[in-house]
């Protein structure tokens, strides 16, 4: 099927037809005595504020904004239809894996019984939310190919900063915390900072011609000192280790870990177990793998998985079954067990806090379940031969992309792509367009940037990355709109350097903006 040509969006002049919707503040909407509702008269004797509150009472309005109900409606409409979401196209953007969350994980977490479950009520009352965890710990274990594993990290990077606690609790307990941790180049940016926290000293691996880690260079670096390689498997120009097993064998013959950030477990899934090849210890990005959403700064999960050697490290407390007393009532374990006795039931769940090697507590109760609930839901709905599908599907797309835009856009690494694709600017920038540029023109044809400068082993980074989730057509259509902002950079450079053109705001001084940024913004008189 050949891409299709996409006609380029026209510059458009001092007037936008955005603009006319251009929106004020709230405050700045407001007027004197408008209310959104209106109540009915008092069948009750009226009280004088100040007399019931007294001295409590503000002395001053809230001066909080009055409008209309259908001002209001209208505001947050109209703010609403501003935004970017992948339910109205793709996001490119290499390495944070912005894939479609289905409908199914939202309408399971909203069950009442998961979604009101308080984390502290008994756990004979919780034991339909702790079967939950339970059959997801087992899941991410079978599919990581590890032996244990904690769910209570917020994030990718708390994951990695509980799984470097657990690699530094386990040299301690040999009588020896070594003092640095191996990253490589290629890397995601974090790595250097959670070592760095846990109180490691940093030590940079540099990659070989082909992306990936020189086994040689390895050999040299780890010696008694290293306590483990944080390893980005595949890698942030999607690479993945084919020598993998060897980079364990030498870790290990000298006493260190393999650490493995599973943040492109989207590549792998299905396909290869990092137990299988060697990982001691590596945190998944639920949000990036396994479809719930991005955290935003709020609800995201980072379970770490390890080893069995590691396990006694692990943070407090862990899921265990508990040993029921002589003639207490079993509890079904699963919901047809719910119809009819049986005595075979297992111990119900409980919460394991005697843990005198634990690291400890690194999340507030036992982490997010809600997103607990759409991991397991994604990955009950897909099944294993699903799960494996939307890795081969992601991988396709990527190599899709690299086939079709190879040709326009430098490949600095040619080693086969998995689920990402890394291009460089070097032709666009000896014409002075940077990938910068490229990305705010690529605003224009209505397309979320893909992730700009990075990683920094490419100098002029394009990264791209389509998930499993976009069709064929959404492919062609990024593709053709990738191919025509080439174009542009050779025939009217300009109007790549000076775009977005369609957006509210035109392109900022992001020095400025860093520097002195505008909080509040009126539109232009």
């Amino acid at each position: 099927m050949a891409t299709p040509e996409i006609t380029a969006p026209k510059t458009l002049g001092k007037v936008r037809p955005h603009q006319t919707q251009n929106e004020a503040l709230l405050f700045e909407k407001s007027s004197p005595g408008k209310r959104a509702y209106k109540l009915p008269p008092l069948d009750v004797p009226a009280v004088d504020p100040a007399a019931l509150l007294g001295a409590t009472r503000r002395d001053a309005s809230a001066e909080l904004p009055e409008l209309s109900e259908i001002e209001l409606i209208r505001h947050f409409t109209r703010l609403s239809t501003w935004n970017y979401a992948i339910d109205l196209g793709m996001y490119p953007l290499g390495s944070c894996t912005m894939k479609y969350n289905p409908r199914v994980n939202e309408y399971v977490a909203r069950i009442a019984g998961l979604a009101e479950a308080h984390p502290y009520r008994p756990e004979s009352l919780a034991q339909g939310i702790l079967e939950v965890i339970d059959l997801l710990q087992r899941c991410l274990i079978e599919i990581t190919g590890m032996d244990a594993i904690t769910l209570q990290p917020a994030a990718g990077a708390h994951g990695e900063f509980t799984g470097i606690l657990l690699v530094r609790a386990w040299h301690e307990s040999q009588g020896n915390a070594r003092k640095k941790i191996l990253i490589p180049d290629s890397a995601h940016g974090t790595n250097p900072a959670t070592a760095a926290i846990c109180g490691y000293a940093v030590e940079n691996l540099k990659s070989n011609a082909e992306g990936g880690i020189d086994l040689e260079a390895l050999a040299r670096q780890v010696d008694e000192e290293t306590a483990a390689l944080m390893l980005t498997n595949p890698s942030t120009i999607g690479v993945f280790e084919s020598q993998i097993a060897q980079i364990a064998e030498i870790l290990h013959a000298k006493g260190a870990l393999l650490y493995m950030d599973g943040a492109n477990m989207n590549a792998l899934v299905g396909k290869a177990r990092p137990g299988d090849f060697g990982v001691d210890v590596m945190h998944l990005n639920l949000h990036k793998t396994f479809s719930t959403p991005h955290g935003g700064g709020g609800p995201g999960s980072g379970p770490v998985a390890c080893k069995a050697f590691l396990e006694p490290f692990l943070p407090t407390p862990i899921l265990v079954r508990a040993p029921q007393a002589p003639g207490a009532p079993s509890i079904p374990r699963t919901s047809a067990e719910w119809v009819g006795d049986h005595e075979s039931n297992p111990a119900p769940l409980a919460w394991n806090y005697d843990r005198p090697h634990s690291v400890g507590r690194v999340r507030a109760f036992y982490g997010n379940t809600g997103m607990f609930i759409r991991a397991l839901a994604y990955i009950l709905a897909n099944g294993p031969d699903g799960l494996r599908q939307t890795t081969e599907d992601a991988v396709l797309n990527a190599n899709y992309i690299r086939a079709k835009l190879e040709d326009v856009y430098e490949l600095p690494y040619k080693t086969a792509s998995m689920h990402e694709v890394v291009f460089s600017d070097k032709r666009q920038a000896a014409l002075g367009v940077k990938t910068g540029d490229i990305a705010k023109r690529l605003i224009d044809y209505g397309f979320h940037p893909y992730t700009v400068s990075f990683p920094m082993i490419v100098h002029g980074a394009l990264m791209i990355e389509p998930t499993e989730s976009e069709s064929l057509e959404e492919l062609d259509l990024f593709i053709a709109a990738m191919r025509a902002i080439a174009r542009e950079v050779e025939e009217t450079p300009d109007l790549v350097k000076t775009a977005p053109h369609s957006t509210r705001v035109s392109r900022l001084d992001e020095v400025q903006a860093a520097r002195k940024p505008i909080l509040r913004w009126r539109p232009a008189v």
